[in-house]
């Protein structure tokens, strides 16, 4: 009962645990540092890679792109000369320069949330290895508690011994590059590096 209240308690006044609070609000901080951080230039490209991504673009687009070819054709068949007549060459020219410019508007953006992308991958790797010392630490004093215990039979857990002691990031990782190194060679042939 006291469970169900609890988790009543929580839907209803969104109540969440401090740390909880602090990772959000900490995640929230780097999202808005990564736009304060900015420069107005930055931002405009953004604004308009975001309007660029919507479909109603496409179907301006589509609608310009259509008038225009029908305009031209019209003109012609009216009996007049027409601005742009087929193959269309100055809108070929003018869709070429926006596909330019959407091109590198979308690759500025692209480095901007590959930018804030890696920040989140450090905290994220960061805050597992934390978790790995902490898990180390915890696993460590219940092999004391379970030692210390006159109910429990003492045994040797070698296995828990080992996950007691926190990995170290340095070895963790040229352990990867000497799996990768050992690994690569006879990945090579099959065209993949």
């Amino acid at each position: 009962m006291p469970n169900t209240t609890r988790t009543e308690t929580t839907r209803s006044t969104g109540w969440r645990a401090n740390h909880i609070e602090e990772t959000i609000r900490s995640v929230a901080r780097l999202h808005a540092e990564h736009y304060e951080n900015a420069t107005r230039l930055q931002r405009a490209a953004d604004r308009i890679t975001a309007l660029l991504g919507r479909p109603r673009f496409i179907g301006a687009l589509t609608i310009i792109a259509a008038s225009w070819i029908t305009l031209n054709l019209l003109a012609a068949a009216l009996g007049y000369h027409p601005i742009d007549p087929p193959p269309f060459s100055w809108l070929e020219g003018a869709v070429s320069l926006v596909s330019l410019y959407m091109v590198i508007l979308i690759l500025a953006t692209q480095q901007r949330e590959y930018q804030l992308a890696q920040h989140r991958e450090q905290l994220t790797l960061e805050l597992a290895i934390l978790s790995e010392q902490k898990t180390a630490k915890v696993i460590q004093l219940l092999e004391e508690s379970r030692r210390d215990n006159p109910l429990i039979r003492n045994r040797v857990d070698q296995e828990a011994e080992a996950m007691a002691q926190p990995a170290d990031p340095q070895s963790v990782l040229d352990a990867i590059k000497d799996t990768h190194a050992d690994v690569a060679p006879a990945i090579a042939p099959l065209g993949v590096s």
